[in-house]
């Protein structure tokens, strides 16, 4: 899925981060983690084509990122205030198929259908009709994932799709975003800063530590020096006599 080679991150003259060396296999389902300021959107702007790397060669899917690549389907941070306050949650999810730009333009019958198809995968169907505004954080964050699915990607990005949901409803988007990989045989990569609620799910995950770029398994990241070390505060890792993992604050 990535393949990264000595990659640095370079922002003007400040270098973010470097020594990017890893694979991320095809398929997998990745997080990506790391303290504030670290480079963790930086990462998923390189990976999309909007930003070149400082150093060093990037392959996405087997190729050079570009910009507009329709075999990546991106849910950014803060996707309903992106969105207005007025367009319906189907119209949205039209705009992956006809472009992200607003106005008349002419759909087809297939394009309606694959649209409904969609929002009937992520339980949308229910509320495709209303406004985004008048959508919960859970049910807006399923009409994001069926406009990045709508047009068949390999891979999704997603820039901290759990952020301001409560238990019950990242527990739903996670669940959907598992069954997305398995169904669809998708990579999935995530920036997140809390790990629980994923990691049922997480194959491994991009840690941005001590200026550098790793990839390791989630076996390896969860670890008690390592997740201490990159967040700059004691964490314990527990693992419960069913055998689940979760952090917590020392």
């Amino acid at each position: 899925m990535l393949d990264f080679d000595n990659v640095s991150a370079v922002r003007g003259t400040t270098t973010i981060w470097s020594d990017g060396t890893f694979t991320v296999p095809t398929g997998a389902v990745a997080g990506v983690i790391g303290p504030n300021g670290s480079g963790k959107t930086t990462l998923l702007m390189m990976i999309l084509g909007l930003l070149r790397p400082g150093s060093g060669t990037i392959k996405v899917l087997g190729q050079v990122p570009q910009r507009g690549d329709s075999r990546i389907g991106y849910v950014p941070q803060n996707y309903a205030s992106i969105a207005g306050d007025s367009i319906r949650a189907r119209d949205m999810v039209l705009l992956g198929l006809t472009g992200a730009t607003y106005g008349m333009r002419r759909t087809s019958r297939e394009q309606h259908a694959r649209v409904d198809q969609i929002l009937g995968e992520v339980g949308a169907a229910d509320f495709a009709g209303r406004r985004m505004s008048q959508l919960s954080g859970g049910q807006q964050q399923r009409v994001a994932i069926a406009q990045a699915l709508v047009s068949n990607p390999q891979m999704l990005l997603l820039d901290e799709p759990l952020a301001n949901l409560d238990v019950r409803n990242q527990q739903e988007i996670v669940a959907l975003l598992a069954r997305i990989n398995t169904e669809r045989g998708i990579g999935i990569l995530l920036v997140v800063h809390d790990l629980n609620p994923l990691l049922s799910v997480l194959d491994g995950a991009i840690y941005l530590l001590d200026g550098h770029a790793h990839y390791d398994s989630v076996d390896e990241v969860v670890s008690e020096e390592l997740l201490t070390h990159l967040y700059g505060t004691a964490i314990k890792v527990v693992r419960t006599a069913q055998g689940d993992l979760f952090t917590r604050s020392a």
